[in-house]
């Protein structure tokens, strides 16, 4: 279905396909192209309204029936390491960071496949082969950096990372998964905690956190997490307090969410 719009951009929804976070639920997406000249300011607007990026496109959870899925994001100045996260910090102490262009590499792809064939061999991403690796940190309209972690010069960690307006979106990440004791998936977090208040920047954007998906749960321990609901960014002070929310009327129609989003010069999308 595509709906048409009398400015840039359009606005388009994926067919429905079952939902990786919720059992018997289906899933289907808002989407636009993310190009020209505007490419920039239009991630920004966006992210700031929920949408994620995925190479040339800007997207976010529309599903017909349900509303679970959560943008979140991380507000830098609120955030407090617990003592679990400060002895991740510690224990990789030796790892290095090295901000890249977005360009990959043979290494990066070895460690990419391990991390998927160990922790998500039944994913989306299983079949990604070289040449769709290679476009999936490449191709992108927007400042990027790939974020690579070494130890004793080894890859350990990877993110491909964008820089918005007011902070930084963790777009992608992986790691080794030989050590699993190190929580590689938190330091990350940790470290572009770091990177944002570095830069001055306020946020880091985590992409989605569904409530009662075992998958998303590690985002919830982090202080300062804030997220996108009901059409703006609300401090989550207790996970517990979030439900996924199954409803069949809890989503807005289509035409109705693609009307209410703001361009970045602040009107209104018209919708069709």
């Amino acid at each position: 279905m595509r709906h048409t719009l009398p400015i840039a951009p359009q606005f388009y929804v994926t067919a429905p396909q079952p939902c990786p976070y919720l059992t018997g639920r289906m899933e289907r997406k808002l989407f636009t192209a993310l190009q020209g000249d505007s490419a920039a300011r239009l991630n920004n607007s966006l992210s700031q309204q929920g949408f994620r990026r995925s190479q040339n496109v800007l997207y976010r959870p529309s599903c017909a029936e349900c509303s679970a899925c959560l943008s979140a994001r991380i507000d830098v100045a609120a955030f407090r390491p617990t003592k679990s996260q400060k002895r991740t910090l510690r224990r990789n102490q030796t790892i290095a960071r090295q901000a890249t262009s977005p360009w990959a590499t043979e290494e990066q792809y070895a460690l990419f496949r391990r991390y998927l064939d160990t922790r998500h061999a039944d994913g989306g991403m299983a079949d990604m082969d070289v040449f769709e690796f290679s476009a999936m940190i490449e191709e992108t309209p927007v400042r990027s950096r790939v974020i690579e972690y070494t130890d004793q010069r080894d890859l350990v960690a990877v993110s491909l990372t964008d820089v918005l307006g007011d902070g930084v979106s963790m777009v992608y990440s992986f790691f080794t998964p030989e050590r699993p004791s190190e929580s590689l998936g938190t330091f990350m977090i940790l470290d572009h905690i770091e990177i944002a208040r570095e830069a001055g920047l306020p946020y880091v954007y985590l992409g989605y956190w569904v409530p009662g998906s075992d998958k998303m749960g590690y985002k919830a321990r982090f202080s300062g997490l804030e997220v996108y609901s009901g059409g703006k960014w609300q401090p989550m002070h207790d996970p517990e307090t979030f439900r996924p929310d199954t409803h069949p009327l809890s989503t807005d129609p289509i035409a109705e969410q693609v009307a209410n989003i703001q361009l970045p010069d602040s009107r209104p999308i018209q919708g069709g």
